[in-house]
């Protein structure tokens, strides 16, 4: 006999016999269907922020959700993922829109509380969705971004009970206390508004 073999145990060859026992019908079928759903939004890639960047919350129970503010990144959209996973940038959103075909990625559960309004009242109450591009240039602005865009907002509004209004969409530059601009003069709130509407 070979002694570098080891042979199993007594107690493997029991836990192995207990488990061919086991009716295949009541395994797990595999881990990936144990695994709680990434985004909150179905069409959306999970592209996670820094936890240094955003406060662990379970809203809405812990803060309603009643504000969908919308924000223009200035910066690229990969350079607005990259700063939203630098822990030293403290700053992040729920949401990021691309401009040339509307894909949108999650870096922050809309149960948490994304760094992205200045005011934390208005973190605390609202779902911040930026959107790649520079304020006065309205190029960025595609019909893709526009369309995609939409459907989220709308999508975030039936979700929580959210009016589809402007007192309760606005754009960054809305929100007390703020220095910001955006989404500025070029954003079309009309076509957006009606585009959040109609679905």
């Amino acid at each position: 006999m070979d002694r570098a073999r080891r042979l199993p145990s007594r107690r493997r060859l029991l836990q192995g016999a207990a488990l061919a026992a086991v009716p295949a019908a009541l395994l797990p079928a595999t881990r990936a269907t144990a695994r709680p759903r990434a985004v909150d939004y179905p069409l959306a890639e999970w592209v996670p922020a820094s936890t240094s960047n955003y406060t662990a919350a379970n809203r809405p129970s812990t803060y309603p959700v009643d504000f969908v503010i919308v924000h223009v990144t200035q910066e690229t959209y990969a350079d607005t993922l990259a700063i939203f996973q630098n822990s030293a940038k403290k700053v992040s959103a729920h949401y990021v829109v691309r401009s040339e075909d509307g894909h949108i990625a999650q870096c922050v559960r809309e149960r948490n509380v994304a760094w992205h309004a200045g005011n934390w009242n208005y973190n605390t109450r609202s779902i911040g969705i930026e959107h790649e591009g520079w304020v006065d240039q309205p190029e960025y602005f595609t019909d893709a971004m526009y369309e995609q865009s939409a459907l989220l907002t709308s999508y975030i509004c039936d979700t929580y009970g959210i009016p589809k209004n402007r007192d309760h969409i606005i754009g960054h530059v809305e929100v007390p206390g703020s220095d910001h601009t955006d989404p500025g003069p070029y954003w079309d709130w009309p076509r957006y508004m009606d585009l959040v509407n109609s679905v």
